[in-house]
């Protein structure tokens, strides 16, 4: 295939980077010039070209681009210039165009246009500290804490990336894709917030049913799961502990009444000692599902853990935090590099025999349960002797997913149940399915009581109950449709029950294919232990990676202040702005890809939203797909804006890349109150959060303090005062004339407004003048200096 382009000086490079863009800058196998070029065979278009021998002979005015996706399957472009010199320019240009992989999909002089170098292929010092003040800094910082960068620290920048006084195309590549300009802040990573909390004051990573590897009915069980589990920064994690029936009568951990397989409780107590604190130093909260009903082996557990855990191991209650009323719980720092168990306590009410004797009792209820499980022979048969209660999962649109892919150590296939109609059907046969699984646990032997102290969980009555009783080391907790239910009825009092007690929920029962349901939910109002299913990384399970990839990875995540002050009440459903806390704005351009995928497809980017119920867009934008280029498409989309996200630090923003037919690429979950403005690149990630090597979204991102439109006139004047004041006094003179006042009197007004608006400035610059003033807002001040 041959081309041949008029070439002249009025073209500029960027003409010739969109033709080769299109064919994939990316795959561009090298460039020929001179007489290394492709020799044209067909005599008329020889002829045609050569006309008068125009600047030169013509080989060495072609320039021949070889393409393709390898070395075998490859194409060739032509071009033919009129001079030899405009030729060597434009094959010296886009071969650095080409290899320069940052710069595939804008042109230089768009960028340094949009940056303010005009015309100029660099940027000056000046025009580099306009650009990071202007576009890249986040207006929501105080000036005087986070004063904008001076023109010596932009010189070290300009340093960094660019050897010279002036930046140039190349150097602002790199500027953008580096770490300076991460969408992100890099402290926001690091462990940055306040570690001494009580413990009720933060979520808490948390794993439900950590043993298992696939479904809740028939999945393998392994001790594989709680390494890494632990590694990858969870906190909290459950232990489902059973009677073994062999000769050493050694406990188990396994899913009981089902089919899933039994691993060695000593085993898995020495892999949590091994991992615990490998990834974060903060404390380790074990949730025990006990179901032994054996006093023996009740002993054998809590020595293991007292042997494997040695003094990681929290047998005793801190001195500054004693087991009484109205004593908070130790914070993070406290208790760090300690293990705390969660089991119910034994009752000191009752005697031994009666203690005994229920024991006794629940022993032959559970050989009852356990022969009528297996006796029918096919699967379909055996699901309906399940007891209800025992019965776990239901489907809610997960991916499917390899556990190999989660964990590599581990091959076994989650599996997955897309039909509804029967999953309904399930919930109506089995009302309690909904419940959980927990059942009735066997009576905790004063060995085991010996390990609990600050999570000590009881039957939930009522918040009024709790609050009453006032004790933060008492704990509940809650399937998630009782959990939902609470929240329902209950909203501010569930807020007000878990800033002093903690609260677990955990999925419901009817999700035997180990789903997750929506964290967020529960994270609305403050329930610290979030359980899900780790083997399924769904939806949920990225936006809990997404919520602890932040704060050093320590699994702890300080909650919103209103969450945790005793005088500041939060109703999770509200719909107007949270006292005290300012809502934002947030605007988000998709403009390009980068290296999204190596095959030739289209793809295409979805943007959502989740936080508080006002605040989540599920799919706000779904752009259109590229036509076939994965390698650098570019999207000539509207920006999606979010006018008001009441609470921006329990709002995330999830970025999601998708091929042409719904296949997952990669996403990236970033946190509102964290997003810094400007235009980045975004690295993906994959389902398990992992960064990809190349794939990466280009965006420009507007973020700013929401104002209401009552007052956009007045931010509008506080932004540019002086063009402001401008205006006024060009309107003052004009009525001046009509209305016969006084030019000085005039003037005065002026001055006069031109003074409150100074003032408000000085008041927004440092908002901790505003409450030594007793004034509630800018917009009162406002009103008072006008």
């Amino acid at each position: 295939m041959f081309k041949m382009f008029k070439i002249t000086q009025v073209f500029k490079i960027e003409v010739f980077a969109k033709i080769i863009t299109s064919f994939g800058i990316s795959i561009c196998k090298r460039f020929l010039t001179s007489l290394s070029c492709v020799y044209l065979q067909d005599p008329k278009l020889r002829e045609l070209l050569d006309a008068g021998n125009l600047g030169g002979r013509l080989e060495n005015r072609m320039i021949t681009v070889v393409y393709g996706p390898d070395l075998v399957n490859i194409s060739y472009l032509n071009l033919v210039a009129f001079q030899e010199d405009i030729a060597k320019e434009w094959s010296d240009e886009v071969f650095s165009l080409a290899t320069n992989l940052l710069a595939q999909n804008m042109s230089r002089d768009a960028f340094l246009e949009k940056a303010g170098a005009k015309s100029k292929p660099y940027l000056t010092v000046d025009q580099m500290m306009e650009f990071i003040n202007f576009k890249q800094r986040d207006p929501r910082l105080n000036e005087i804490l986070y004063p904008p960068l001076k023109q010596e620290q932009v010189q070290q920048l300009i340093e960094k990336y660019e050897p010279n006084r002036q930046i140039s195309v190349d150097g602002f590549m790199r500027y953008l894709s580096g770490e300076e300009n991460g969408v992100v802040p890099p402290e926001k990573l690091d462990l940055n917030e306040d570690m001494s909390q009580p413990l009720s004051h933060y979520f808490i990573n948390s794993s439900h049913n950590t043993y298992l590897t696939a479904g809740q009915l028939a999945g393998n069980s392994s001790v594989e799961m709680y390494r890494q589990v632990l590694l990858s920064g969870c906190r909290c994690v459950e232990l489902d502990c059973w009677k073994g029936r062999t000769a050493e009568e050694e406990p188990v951990i396994t899913h009981g009444f089902t089919m899933t397989t039994e691993i060695s409780f000593k085993e898995v107590i020495e892999a949590i000692a091994e991992c615990a604190f490998k990834t974060s130093p903060f404390p380790i909260l074990l949730s025990f599902e006990n179901h032994v009903d054996s006093p023996k082996q009740q002993a054998k557990m809590a020595e293991y853990c007292r042997l494997i855990f040695g003094d990681a191991l929290l047998m005793d209650p801190l001195e500054k935090y004693p087991l009484e009323p109205g004593v908070p719980l130790p914070s993070p720092m406290d208790l760090m590099y300690k293990i705390l168990v969660k089991n119910k306590k034994k009752s000191h009410k009752s005697a031994d025999g009666s203690a005994k004797k229920k024991l006794s009792e629940q022993a032959s209820n559970t050989c009852s349960d356990t022969s009528s499980m297996f006796e029918p022979s096919s699967p379909g048969a055996g699901l309906g002797l399940i007891p209800p209660p025992l019965c776990r999962g239901e489907h809610e649109g997960v991916h499917s997913t390899d556990i190999s892919s989660v964990w590599p150590s581990l091959p076994l296939l989650v599996p997955q149940q897309r039909n509804r109609k029967r999953r309904d059907q399930n919930c109506s046969i089995f009302p309690s399915l909904s419940q959980g699984t927990a059942g009735s646990e066997a009576m905790a032997t004063e060995e085991m009581s010996n390990l609990v102290n600050y999570i000590q969980p009881v039957k939930f009555e009522s918040f009024e109950v709790s609050k009453k009783r006032n004790k933060s080391f008492e704990m509940s907790s809650f399937v998630e449709t009782k959990g939902l239910e609470q929240l329902t009825k209950s909203p501010v009092e569930f807020v007000e029950y878990n800033k002093m007690q903690l609260s677990r929920i955990y999925p419901k029962g009817t999700r035997v294919d180990s789903s997750n349901y929506m964290p967020q939910v529960f994270w609305n109002a403050g329930c610290q232990m979030v359980a899900l299913n780790f083997q399924t990384v769904d939806l949920s399970m990225q936006i809990n990676m997404g919520m602890y990839e932040y704060n050093g990875k320590s699994g702890y995540r300080l909650k919103p202040e209103f969450m945790r002050r005793p005088d500041k009440h939060f109703d999770p459903f509200t719909e107007s702005i949270v006292d005290g806390i300012v809502a934002n704005t947030l605007s988000v351009k998709i403009i390009s890809g980068q290296f999204l995928s190596d095959k030739k497809v289209g793809t295409y980017v979805e943007v959502d939203m989740f936080g508080l119920p006002v605040d989540t867009r599920r799919k706000a934008l779904k752009t259109k797909t590229s036509q076939g280029n994965a390698v650098n498409p570019v999207w000539e989309e509207e920006t999606i804006v979010f006018k008001k996200v009441v609470l921006p630090s329990l709002a995330c923003l999830r970025l999601a890349v998708y091929e042409e037919g719904g296949k997952f690429i990669g996403h990236r979950i970033l946190p509102v109150s964290a997003i810094r403005p400007g235009y980045h690149y975004i690295c993906l990630r994959n389902e398990r959060n992992q960064p990809l090597t190349l794939p990466a979204l280009f965006v420009y991102i507007e973020v700013k303090d929401y104002v209401p439109d009552t007052y956009a006139d007045v931010i509008e004047a506080l932004s540019n005062p002086i063009r402001y004041v401008n205006l006024m006094e060009q309107r003052a003179k004009q009525l001046a004339a009509l209305t016969l006042e006084d030019e000085e009197e005039v003037k005065k007004e002026v001055r006069e407004v031109s003074e409150s608006l100074q003032i408000m400035l000085q008041f927004l610059k440092a908002p901790t003048l505003l409450r030594k003033t007793n004034i509630a807002s800018p917009w009162e001040l406002y009103l008072l200096t006008t």
